[in-house]
């Protein structure tokens, strides 16, 4: 099981080699913010927990565990974005769900998957529950 720190940055390191072939410690220390030891440091944790094979100054890649748990990563903070916004939550976006997606059930996701894909299919009922909250 990972911490929250790791899914972290197995999630940017997923989505850093979506967009590029190379994923560099200096990405994931820029973009998570977090010193370049720090980073080094969970990557060889995620790389003894087999989501990825990395060497010290070598290249980081997702193995196909890391690929499947970096895809439910990123598909469950995407969820989660959406359905904030689909019950029209008045906070910051990025901040709550980063509160939320650790610690959150699988159950709990499912629900609301099944929630916003209800809601997608009825736009009616949407609306409905849009104008009920406005009241």
């Amino acid at each position: 099981m990972l911490s929250p720190s790791l899914e972290d940055y197995l999630e940017e390191i997923y989505r850093f080699s979506s967009e590029n072939n190379i994923v560099r410690v200096t990405d994931i220390s820029n973009k998570l913010g977090v010193s370049l030891p720090s980073v080094s440091k969970a990557l060889h944790r995620l790389n003894d927990q087999g989501y990825i094979n990395y060497r010290r100054y070598g290249e980081i890649a997702l193995t196909d565990k890391g690929c499947q748990k970096g895809h439910y990563l990123v598909d469950r903070n995407q969820l989660l974005r959406e359905f904030l916004f689909l019950i029209q939550s008045k906070c910051n976006v990025t901040a709550e769900t980063e509160a939320i997606e650790h610690y959150i059930s699988d159950s709990t996701i499912q629900s609301m998957r099944k929630l916003v894909a209800f809601f997608k299919t009825n736009p009616s009922l949407y609306q409905a529950f849009v104008q009920f909250e406005e009241r």
